[in-house]
């Protein structure tokens, strides 16, 4: 649904807020307001006058996509300015793509969790960075990227691999299909998505039949059990942390309460240090 008054509004505040010989238009004539005038973001947009004054005016049918994504381009508007205007005029915000590309102060941040595992993965389920401790967590990932670093593939592709007890494997498995509909449904159009899909299918009649039930949750939080051949069995509350793009993630494994795990876990990054660091 169209918010007419919070549209007309936001319209406004925007044309106020840019300087006519910025963007090349209005020379240098004198103004008795500020910003650009109706006429000029009419010209920029390419709409009629009448159009965007009933815009403006908070009046009118609902502007189509394809107008307000003209009208945020008059305005210089960024992205998240012209996502804003999508949803006032009540239609759905394209999903954001970070192609992979992780932001340098997500990694920051990551590098902060020296004593926990942490993993920052796409939302196909790659893992495309690891902390030390997430590295000896996940120490079985090939180094280069594809398919034998994805979480999901790897979990589906060789079930035998799977790193945590059997009692465990149908609730992640229904976790991962789950997830992966979300996306699938976010992401729709996207012929890798598709792609994907398809593959595990045709290799797993297990994903294949939890796919037909057509369940779908975005994971934002799981219970991880990995068993170490040196400690044993290692319990996780395994948050994760979506971007503002939503296909990158930055899985944080937290000791559960109640558990060894923490105790553990110092033991862990002593020996997986050695291991690492006598190779």
């Amino acid at each position: 649904m169209t918010d007419r008054s919070e549209l007309a509004d936001f319209l406004r505040r925007r044309r106020e807020q840019l300087r006519p010989e910025e963007i090349g238009v209005g020379g240098t004539v004198r103004r008795r307001t500020p910003g650009l005038r109706r006429e000029e973001v009419v010209m920029l947009a390419g709409v009629s006058v009448d159009y965007y004054a009933r815009l403006a005016q908070g009046r009118g049918a609902t502007p189509s996509a394809g107008v307000i994504n003209a009208v945020a381009r008059a305005l210089q508007c960024d992205r998240d300015q012209r996502d804003h205007l999508l949803h006032l005029a009540g239609h759905p915000v394209p999903p954001h793509s970070s192609d992979g590309h992780i932001r340098a102060g997500l990694i920051a941040v990551a590098n902060r969790l020296v004593d926990v595992p942490a993993v920052i993965v796409t939302d196909l389920g790659e893992v495309v960075w690891q902390n030390p401790l997430g590295r000896i967590l996940l120490a079985d990932l090939p180094e280069e990227p594809g398919r034998g670093r994805n979480l999901i593939w790897r979990w589906f592709e060789d079930p035998r691999s799977r790193p945590m007890p059997e009692e465990a494997w149908s609730r992640i498995s229904a976790s991962h299909v789950s997830d992966l509909r979300a996306t699938y449904a976010r992401r729709s159009g996207d012929r890798r998505v598709r792609e994907f899909v398809a593959d595990l299918i045709a290799i797993s009649d297990e994903f294949a039949e939890l796919w037909a039930q057509h369940e779908v949750a975005v994971r934002r939080s799981d219970i991880k059990v990995f068993t170490s051949r040196e400690l044993g069995r290692l319990e996780f509350r395994c948050e994760v942390l979506l971007t503002a793009d939503d296909d990158i993630s930055l899985l944080v494994f937290l000791p559960l309460e109640g558990t060894e795990t923490a105790s553990r876990l110092e033991l862990l990054s002593v020996v997986g240090t050695q291991k690492l660091t006598s190779e």
